[in-house]
Parts: C-alpha cells; sequence; structure tokens
C-alpha cells in the first residue's frame, strides 16, 4: 500500500503550474556561469560544453527551503538536495531535515539519562557520560521521513556522519528474562501546543533481529559535533535503512517487551506511510519501516554544447537492501524507458550519484520518472510514480 501523502494534481495543476519561484542556482555552479567557464562534459560521448545555468522543477510548492519554520510538533526544516555531489554528499547539520521541532518544555541543562528496564532481571540506567564514553563513530547513513513528499521538493531527506552507542551493546549488557523478545524505544514527546499535523507519543518497538541487522544506535553526535535540539539532543535512535518515524529524538526510555505489546501511537500514525497493512493493534503483526530503492532527479542542468543544448539530469539513488545494477528513466508516459549509463551503486545506503543527458525533441512540459529493471527488487513507491518530477523545457 502506496502512503496517501500528499494529493495528486490535477492534468491541469501539473502542466500548467508556474515554475517554482524559490528555485537557486547551485551556489558550487554559480561561479561557472558567472565566469562563462567552458566545462568537461562527457558522459555520453559529449566531449565539451559550457554550463548555462539550472532549469527549476516545475509544478512544486512554494517553501521554505533550508530554514526552520514552526514549532514544536508543527515545526519543519527541509532541506535543498539540489547541491548534492558525489564530491558533496553529506548535509550539514544547520541543514539536515527535521520533521519534528523539539518540545518548549523539554529542560537542556538537567542532567540526561536512559531508564532501561522491563523484562529485564535487574533494571538499570545510562547516564550521557557513560553513552559518551562508549560512543564510536558510526560512519554515514541516510535518513528519509516517511511522509516526503513532491510538495516540499522531497527536502524531508538527509545523509550525516554519526557517533554513539550499538543497540547491540545495550542489548548485550541487559540481563533479560525469559519472556523479553522486542524492545521499545520511547523518547520525550510532551509538548506546551497542540498540534494540527501530527500525534505526540514517539516510540518504536522492534524485534532484537531487526536492531541487529540494521546495525541501530543511539547517536549522540552528527558531523562531528553534538546533536542540536531539534535533532534530537542529547540522545536519538538511528535505524540505518528504516524510514525517521522509527528514529527516535530525545531518547529517554528503553524497556524489554514479550510479543503482546500493543502498538505505538507514533506506529499507529505512520502505518500507512510505512506502507503497512491497514493499523495493526499489535507490534509484532507490523512489518519493519525499511526503505525501498529508490530513485529521482535533483536537478538539471542546461549546457550548450556544439550550439545546441544538452540537458544533464543529476540524481539520486538510495534505499534497498542489495546495489543494483539497472535504472531505467523516462520523459513522458509515451516513450519507453532508457537505461541510465555507467550506474555504479556500491552501497544502498547513504546514496549514489546517476547523471543522464538528455536532448529533448522539442519544448513542452516533461514528466521525470525512473524505474528499477531488477523484478526482485522491492520498489513499490518508485513503480506507483511517488518520485516523479516535471520540468518546462523552452529552448532546444
Amino acid at each position: 500500500m502506496i502512503p496517501p501523502v500528499e494529493k495528486k494534481p490535477s492534468r491541469r495543476e501539473f502542466f500548467g503550474s508556474a515554475v517554482f519561484a524559490g528555485a537557486t542556482v547551485l551556489s558550487g555552479l554559480h561561479n561557472l556561469i558567472s565566469a562563462g567557464a567552458e566545462q568537461a562534459h562527457a558522459v555520453q560521448g559529449v566531449p565539451r560544453g559550457k554550463l548555462i545555468g539550472l532549469v527549476p522543477f516545475s509544478g512544486e510548492s512554494r517553501v521554505a527551503m533550508g530554514q526552520a519554520t514552526g514549532v514544536e510538533l508543527d515545526g519543519r526544516l527541509y532541506t535543498d538536495l539540489s547541491s548534492l555531489s558525489e564530491k558533496n554528499p553529506v548535509i550539514d547539520t544547520e541543514q539536515f531535515y527535521v520533521r519534528t521541532r523539539a518540545s518548549s518544555l523539554l529542560d537542556a541543562t538537567k542532567p540526561w539519562s536512559i531508564r532501561v528496564g522491563g523484562e529485564l532481571q535487574k533494571p538499570f540506567e545510562l547516564s550521557m557520560k557513560e553513552m559518551q564514553e562508549m560512543a564510536k563513530p558510526m560512519g554515514r547513513h541516510l535518513m528519509e521521513c516517511a511522509g516526503n513528499a513532491r510538495s516540499v521538493h522531497f527536502g524531508m531527506m538527509s545523509v550525516a556522519d554519526w557517533s554513539g552507542v550499538a543497540m547491540s551493546e545495550i542489548q548485550d549488557r541487559a540481563k533479560l528474562k525469559p519472556g523479553a523478545s522486542r524492545v521499545l524505544v520511547s523518547g520525550f514527546d510532551t509538548y506546551a501546543a497542540p498540534s494540527a499535523s501530527s500525534v505526540p507519543g514517539a516510540s518504536w518497538i522492534f524485534t532484537f533481529d531487526d536492531l541487529r541487522a540494521a546495525g541501530a544506535f543511539l547517536a549522540t553526535e552528527m558531523n562531528g559535533t553534538s546533536l542540536t535540539k531539534d535533532h534530537g539532543a542529547p540522545v536519538r535512535l538511528v535505524v540505518p535503512g528504516w524510514y525517521g518515524c522509527a528514529c527516535i529524538k530525545w531518547v529517554n526510555e528503553i524497556t524489554f517487551t514479550g510479543d503482546n505489546e500493543p502498538a505505538t501511537s507514533q506506529m499507529q500514525e505512520y502505518a500507512a506511510r510505512t506502507m503497512q497493512k491497514g493499523v495493526p493493534k499489535l507490534a509484532r503483526d507490523y512489518q519493519p519501516a525499511v526503505i525501498e530503492q529508490a530513485a529521482m532527479p535533483i536537478r538539471i542542468e542546461k549546457w550548450a554544447v556544439n550550439s545546441k543544448f544538452v540537458y544533464r539530469v543529476v540524481g539520486i539513488l538510495w534505499g534497498g537492501t542489495v546495489p543494483i545494477r539497472r535504472l531505467q528513466i523516462r520523459f513522458n508516459p509515451d516513450e519507453d524507458y532508457v537505461d541510465v549509463p555507467e550506474l555504479v551503486q556500491e552501497r544502498n545506503d547513504p546514496w549514489s550519484f546517476w547523471s543522464y543527458d538528455w536532448r529533448p525533441k522539442q519544448p513542452g512540459t516533461y514528466l521525470i520518472r525512473l524505474a528499477i529493471a531488477e523484478p526482485k527488487v522491492a520498489t513499490r513507491r518508485l513503480d506507483a510514480g511517488y518520485y516523479m518530477r516535471s520540468v518546462e523545457i523552452t529552448e532546444i
């Protein structure tokens, strides 16, 4: 089941909408354009060309990018993905997306600890001092909100370098009772104001195997510095390969439970968006909230090559569990998909980059859609056109 995250635009809205006014020229490319520099352009055999500028995506809403808006449960920060590249794959902490901002009731000046209890022979607490002493580099990982959508330019997705404590270490330290089979991770989630868009009660229940297989950890740092309050300080859960709704912020309690634990309000709120079958009552009936293989364009570069225009579509590939070898692209429903050349996806997490040199036959509005040409790879969102984007071409 594909989550109904946003209303599908009508044909008139999709084809007739104005070019997104908030689109900006990439900072790295702007200097090249201003200088009129001639750049190497080797994809698909195009020898050299001059970068003219960027063509913005059309039919997308005007929203503030890269700056926090709203408060508490209704607070957001959308990441601008357009400047990403293989040399610049990590999002600065201040630009890393935020789905829920910190509660005004959260007192960061008080000592923080995590209560560990439930089906244990002896409950215990983990202080932040202990956590910081145990913390190790955990690598570079992607996080995407299950509610990521075209209406916010798919800006609820980011990558950071993380440090923290593996959940497996905490499980190994706990002396479990025979009935323990799952773990409930909860975070501070009490707010001063009611929300118009979200339900309070951040928590998720996992099996032991799911956490170990994902390499889940309690993060204490991102990009070499302590977490910010909006990113879950002083400690948050990161479950690589799972949607951000399972990556609980402001973690203050870990509870070991049995198989009959009810699903949490967070799990129920995100049941459709994590592609569950209905809204199961018990946590054991939930499928892992994993990110399936996906791909989309993040910018369109306009190049002048031999007195003609060539449009380079640059995009990202992420999600899934097995690197794929065949990514395909098309620009209208009446066209066939064609292979994206020279694709190399070494890892599913965080993201890989691809590009495609495109020569439109005529001006007009085009719908850019990607597909994975490997039937055994799960791509439900991609197959439903979830990450499709449109562009208006005026010169060929």
